[in-house]
């Protein structure tokens, strides 16, 4: 049972950031999609709804995307679909439907640090940084590893430099959460090579990297990046599955979007 005792509609951020770091058990509201989960109680719900957080727009090569900003407004976006080979609306069109969509916040998916994130996924192989209002901006890779000080996502932000990305998962069925997930991007300096719902967060496989970064990219070293990615990342088992079965076909996911870049080079 999800029990709220008081309500606050941030009139600031200065408002929200000193209700969320000096009234104990406070939280800040995204989208709301998954916040029953659970039983929790709730001192004081922060609404961020009344701030200029939504939208997306470009600025000197970087495009940022506002907290407050809907998945589906992400996925259906003109800028978001034309950019990174439109890894971003791939990985956002398969959670669960679009009313779900149109409720949930990328802030919110970032905030809570999802293991199961298709978004994140992605997001990572962009080489994303979160802008948090106390702290700045942070490397969400960073971000997603350590559990800081309370603090509020203002705004996710994406370089735009021309690299090319794939998406690809396995899901039991159309709109469940991923059973396992991948991203993979080449940028001008090197591969990034992504897996997430481990179910663990999801991270990159440097060491796979490195050596895809040395070999280049072909047919071969698609299969052996695959492979290498398996050997180097942990799995576990969850009610979806086994971190057997999850090693089993990480590599096969690898090399599809591996291969999927590879033909659109």
């Amino acid at each position: 049972m999800l029990r709220i005792d008081n309500y606050l509609r941030a009139s600031s951020l200065a408002e929200a950031y000193d209700t969320l770091t000096s009234v104990p058990g406070s939280v800040v509201l995204g989208g709301c999609g998954y916040l029953r989960l659970g039983r929790r109680r709730i001192r004081t719900a922060i609404d961020l709804s009344q701030l200029p957080l939504e939208g997306i727009a470009e600025s000197a090569g970087t495009v940022e995307i506002g907290a407050m900003t809907t998945l589906r407004t992400i996925e259906t976006h003109p800028l978001t679909g034309s950019l990174w080979g439109g890894v971003l609306p791939r990985a956002l069109r398969a959670i669960v439907g679009v009313q779900l969509r149109g409720c949930v916040t990328i802030g919110g998916t970032v905030a809570g640090r999802y293991p199961f994130s298709d978004p994140l996924t992605a997001l990572v192989a962009l080489d994303a940084t979160v802008q948090l209002h106390h702290q700045g901006p942070v490397a969400l890779s960073e971000y997603l590893a350590a559990r800081g000080a309370p603090d509020i996502v203002e705004k996710i932000m994406l370089p735009r430099d021309g690299r090319l990305a794939a998406f690809a998962s396995v899901r039991r069925s159309a709109t469940d959460f991923a059973v396992l997930n991948v991203a993979v991007a080449r940028c001008a300096d090197g591969f990034r090579l992504v897996v997430g719902s481990r179910p663990g967060r999801a991270m990159r496989a440097v060491l796979a990297e490195a050596s895809l970064n040395q070999h280049g990219l072909d047919r071969r070293t698609a299969i052996e990046a695959g492979r290498l990615v398996a050997e180097e990342l942990a799995f576990g088992d969850n009610a979806r599955a086994s971190g057997a079965y999850r090693r089993a076909i990480c590599p096969v996911l690898v090399e599809r979007a591996l291969t999927e870049v590879l033909h659109a080079a």
